[in-house]
């Protein structure tokens, strides 16, 4: 009978262990929660090098508030990867697409209509078989459609 005794005792009584573990499990995703929001509040999504952890629509309408409505962050990454193409070339533009996207996962149902924007683009800045040389697999083929689209 001792023996049984001792059983019973050890599975109703909830050691520190036990204890410990339960407070892990109920602390941890609040932890997790806050400090990934934490993370991503404090990332400069602007690409600008400054120290200003503003978010992309406010660097953009910082000098016409005003006048206009917030710009949609896939917008001003168009007009900054668009930019990019024409003073540097059109893989760097899709190399920094594709950091834009991983960084920003919200940005990736964008990534296909921007880097088609940037083949037709491309095509008018380097020409047809230039600009094909850059194609890569970024958003699966949609520079090359972009591309193809503004020669054909």
């Amino acid at each position: 009978m001792k023996h049984s005794t001792t059983q019973q005792t050890r599975r109703g009584h909830r050691g520190p262990a036990r204890q410990l573990g339960r407070t892990i499990a109920l602390v941890l995703p609040v932890v997790l929660v806050l400090s990934g929001t934490l993370a991503v509040t404090r990332v400069n999504w602007s690409g600008n090098p400054s120290d200003s952890v503003l978010a992309a629509t406010d660097v953009s309408n910082a000098g016409n508030a005003k006048r206009s409505a917030p710009r949609a962050p896939q917008d001003v990454l168009r007009d900054q990867l668009m930019t990019e193409l024409q003073e540097k070339n059109p893989g760097t533009a899709l190399t920094h697409l594709q950091q834009a996207v991983d960084d920003r996962p919200s940005l990736a149902r964008h990534c296909a209509s921007i880097a088609r924007a940037l083949g037709r683009a491309a095509v008018r800045v380097y020409g047809p078989t230039r600009a094909q040389s850059y194609a890569r697999p970024v958003c699966d083929t949609a520079f090359a459609s972009g591309v193809a689209a503004a020669h054909g």
